[in-house]
């Protein structure tokens, strides 16, 4: 057992490195198959995370929490955690950063079912052009 007091998260955008911080004595996040913990002394491993809610508790006893869109969590050594998202938006509290989340989900539901109806138009417009075609096309007489 590792006696690593501490974790050292990384936490990174394409954009930018948004936190660099010594101090965490603890993280939580998601995955596909749930949510899970990372304490000092984890042992090595690597996920993919889903859009969700990642919190932190530093050893002041403070905790910060950010909305993620997805990326990915490394945990090496025990106590190193690097943590590549897409996009990552800070708040005030995870209950704040879930409803958004959940309005975001609700916002990315309701594109996907326009998309599909505006392709089910497009292809049933189609469909429709290429009967019209058929019907006005003469036939060439049997021999």
């Amino acid at each position: 057992m590792s006696t690593r007091r501490y974790l050292h998260l990384i936490l990174t955008t394409p954009a930018a490195m948004l936190r660099d911080l010594d101090d965490v004595t603890a993280i939580r996040a998601e995955d596909a198959s749930g949510g899970f913990g990372v304490l000092p002394g984890h042992a090595d491993f690597l996920t993919v995370l889903d859009a969700s809610v990642v919190i932190w508790r530093r050893a002041d006893g403070g905790s910060e929490c950010c909305l993620i869109s997805g990326g990915l969590l490394r945990v090496e050594g025990g106590g190193r955690v690097s943590l590549a998202a897409r996009e990552a938006i800070f708040g005030q509290g995870p209950g704040a950063l879930r409803a958004d989340l959940a309005n975001r989900r609700a916002a990315l539901d309701d594109d996907d079912r326009q998309a599909r109806t505006a392709q089910l138009a497009l292809q049933a417009r189609a469909v429709r052009q290429m009967l019209l075609h058929l019907r006005e096309t003469p036939r060439e007489p049997a021999p």
